[in-house]
Formats: C-alpha cells, structure tokens, sequence
C-alpha cells in the first residue's frame, strides 16, 4: 500500500523536532510494509490555515497517488472536531485509508471505520447545541426588549434625527438601543450627507 506519511510542529516551541514524528512513522510503516511514497512536513504556529505541507497532501488524496495517509496523532494534522470529520469524510469518499497510530484509530479496520461515525455523530450533536444556544439568546434578547437586525427606515431618521440635535454615537446607542454599527450606518445613509459629499467631489474634479 502506498502512503504519504504527515508530520507538523509548531513553530511555536522551537524545542520539537520534526524528524521525531518522521523516524516514528517509518518504523511504523516498515512494520506494517507500507510503502511510503510521500513524507510530508509541515512547520506551523496552531491552528493556522497555512499549511503548505497540509495542502499538498490534500492534493496527493485528490488525484489518488496514494492509498493512505498515516499520522503520529489526530491533532497532528486536524484542527478541530469539524475539520477531522470533513476530512475523513473526503477520505472516505476518495477510498483513502487513515491511520494515527498514536491515537490507535486505524480506517483500514471496521473499528477505525466505526470511529469516524461516532465523531461525525459528536460533530452534529455540537452543531446542535451551538444552534440550540444562539435561538434561546436570540429568545432572551427579544424578552428584555432589545431590537434585532438592522434597524428599519425610521430608526434611521430618529439617529439623524438625534445626531442633527448634536447628541453624542453612544447617547444616540443608548437612546435608541441601536448597535454602534446600526447608528453609524443610519448617519451614513443621510441624504444631506450624501449630497454634500457628491458636491465636494465634482468641485475637486472641477465640475
């Protein structure tokens, strides 16, 4: 089976080397007589999308010159509980076997395969709760009184209305119970303002 091995460290703690994770899934790959095709290195702060080493696997995975991608641990290559289970999914979708073989989870076996059907249930059972907690903050907001969205056309008037009358952004936001953006926007929109700005321009072009 031919594989691309991934090894990433951060370049955050200068003390991790690289050639670690590399010497560790040689061993591994001679052990299981894989054929490694591809050793790909990645040195990056955490989290970050830059990742070149990540992108030319991806791109080995696409055009399927490889049957597998091995890893010393899952966070070695995934940045979150999303990201691992999209991926595995492509992984799957494309017939591409994954092992971490820190992590124990290995996708060429029915309880590896098991695995990322739990993590896709976990995945979806987050994004539930997340859903779930901004509807019942939206519910909250709108018990106290407060105005969601972008505020109407007459909302509009009454922050040029107040501003006109010379009261500060944040007595106009506390007046209103507007957002700093919702009033910014609001004196933006002025049509006096709108106009005097096109008279200055066309007097600098000499109109």
């Amino acid at each position: 089976m031919k594989v691309a091995t991934y090894s990433r460290v951060s370049t955050r703690h200068r003390e991790q080397k690289p050639e670690v994770q590399v010497g560790e899934l040689r061993r591994y790959c001679k052990a299981r007589r894989f054929k490694i095709t591809h050793e790909i290195v990645d040195r990056a702060k955490g989290g970050t999308d830059d990742r070149p080493g990540f992108k030319q696997l991806m791109a080995l995975v696409r055009a399927r010159e490889v049957d597998a991608v091995v890893v010393v641990k899952l966070d070695r290559l995934f940045r979150s509980l999303k990201h691992l289970v999209n991926t595995m999914s492509e992984f799957e979708a494309l017939g591409i076997k994954f092992i971490a073989t820190r992590d124990q989870v290995d996708l060429t076996t029915p309880a590896g395969r098991m695995f990322v059907q739990i993590l896709g249930s976990l995945a979806e059972f987050e994004r539930e709760l997340i859903r779930e907690r901004i509807l019942l903050g939206l519910d909250h907001a709108r018990r106290q009184g407060k105005k969601l969205g972008r505020p109407k056309r007459n909302d509009d008037q009454a922050v040029q209305k107040l501003r006109k009358q010379g009261m500060s952004y944040q007595k106009i936001q506390r007046e209103l119970g507007a957002s700093k953006g919702a009033v910014w926007r609001a004196l933006r929109l002025d049509p006096k303002k709108r106009l005097r700005k096109i008279q200055l321009e066309r007097r600098s072009l000499g109109g």
